[in-house]
């Protein structure tokens, strides 16, 4: 890529994630990531920089980047359809997608932002105007500029069903070792160890694999997701199983241990992760017995139903925050849109002053008159494109308002499910104090 006369390397990746979710998330679907690293960041004097199409589910895409801002003192990303100007009349097309800014020292403190949005021939591009402080970026203590290279990704899936990418999926794929190419790579060369185990095998000419995919095929012993997986869950069923006897000091910490869940919010607790030690922590409770403070039989199945009820309570409001913070997006979206539209009509007004200024010159000045009218034509086309893209965004902004009692409601109905998800954990937890002193 050239940029002002300076060549700026781009080194251009695109991944197919599967399977990178865990099974608890019933997770059925495909992530196509896009890697773009851009060398000689801050030479780039250009405005916007567009990436090389890449298609996701038989659609293309491309996204875009600013890197002196779009209108902000922030680096700014888009995702956009790159075959917009080709589709039919009243197109549409849905994607749930995400972008990072990678910190090069620590990923975990890569700057990320999720989104969704249906895209449509009123906006064919969607993103974040105002990603990351352009402060911040250059910063050198920061890792987003390394050798002033920046390292970009993008995260796009398509089912509209569930809500998959987030930051964590961001910062966490590097490390997962369940990429769709190597994953399938591992199988293959396990299976054909298993066949042909009693003969050598002579491999001429290799495929181009990864050389994690040649070690992995000379280790069958080594152990797959789906066998530890499997290991685990059949321990934890024959721990379950057993008639363990705990002590009071076990069943003391087991309980220290639910109340500090408790005294988090559900979308805190949610966030922590922390459900599996509270499984065994009720676990302990219910099976605690003691002849001084033996809790009765009900207590007890109360006590192994509420660990499923605090992983369904958790699960709705965490849900529940999330539709309220769609209507906060949309109102950031609606404030945009209308300062721009305010600009632009202080904007046009001055042309409009400028046009009859330069007229009155025209007049005057005769001797002027060619190179008065051509900065009146300037003039007037300037006024054209602020009228063009205040119509389209007028168009945008009125679609939207459309949609604004839906999302009131959405909010509306989100606030009522947090309060009732919060009253029953009150009522859990008051519960749990009530049996307090049995232990």
């Amino acid at each position: 890529m050239d940029v002002n006369g300076q060549r700026t390397k781009v080194t251009w990746k695109i991944e197919v994630l599967s399977d990178v979710h865990s099974k608890s998330m019933d997770v059925n679907g495909q992530v196509t990531k896009v890697t773009w690293r851009i060398e000689n960041f801050s030479t780039i004097q250009d405005e916007e920089l567009c990436s090389e199409n890449f298609t996701v589910d038989g659609n293309k895409w491309r996204f875009l980047i600013f890197p002196k801002g779009s209108t902000v003192d922030h680096l700014s990303i888009y995702l956009g359809v790159a075959d917009s100007s080709t589709l039919p009349a009243g197109w549409s097309r849905y994607a749930h997608f995400g972008f990072a800014v990678i910190d090069q020292f620590d990923r975990e403190l890569s700057i990320t932002g999720v989104t969704t949005h249906v895209f449509n021939v009123n906006g064919a591009d969607w993103g974040f105007p105002s990603f990351l402080p352009l402060t911040e970026l250059r910063n050198p203590k920061s890792g987003y500029l390394v050798n002033d290279a920046c390292l970009v990704e993008a995260y796009v899936f398509t089912d509209r069903t569930i809500g998959f990418i987030s930051h964590e999926l961001i910062v966490k794929t590097d490390s997962d070792k369940l990429k769709t190419k190597e994953c399938d790579c591992v199988k293959a060369a396990m299976d054909n160890q298993r066949t042909t185990s009693t003969k050598a095998v002579e491999i001429t000419n290799p495929s181009p694999t990864p050389p994690y995919c040649q070690i992995m095929a000379i280790e069958p012993e080594e152990p797959t997701e789906e066998d530890m997986n499997t290991f685990f869950t059949s321990l934890e069923s024959k721990l379950w199983s057993s008639n363990t006897n705990f002590s009071r000091e076990e069943a003391k910490e087991a309980l220290a241990k639910v109340e500090k869940a408790l005294n988090m919010t559900p979308v805190n607790f949610y966030d922590s992760g922390k459900l599996s030690p509270l499984k065994h922590a009720f676990k302990i409770l219910a099976s605690f017995d003691c002849s001084s403070s033996t809790l009765t039989i009900e207590q007890k199945k109360e006590l192994l139903a509420m660990e499923e009820s605090l992983k369904e309570l958790a699960d709705r409001a965490a849900k529940a925050l999330q539709n309220k913070n769609i209507l906060t997006e949309k109102e950031s979206i609606k404030l945009t849109i209308t300062h721009k539209l305010d600009r632009n009509v202080i904007r046009y007004k001055e042309v409009e002053s400028e046009v009859k200024q330069v007229e009155k010159r025209l007049a005057a000045l005769h001797v002027q008159v060619e190179e008065a009218q051509k900065e009146r034509e300037n003039m007037l086309a300037e006024g054209k494109e602020i009228f063009k893209s205040s119509k389209e965004m007028k168009m945008e902004l009125e679609a939207l308002e459309m949609q604004w009692a839906e999302y009131e409601a959405m909010a509306k109905v989100a606030e009522e499910e947090e309060s009732i998800v919060l009253a029953e954990w009150g009522r859990i937890k008051d519960f749990i104090s009530s049996i307090k002193g049995k232990i």
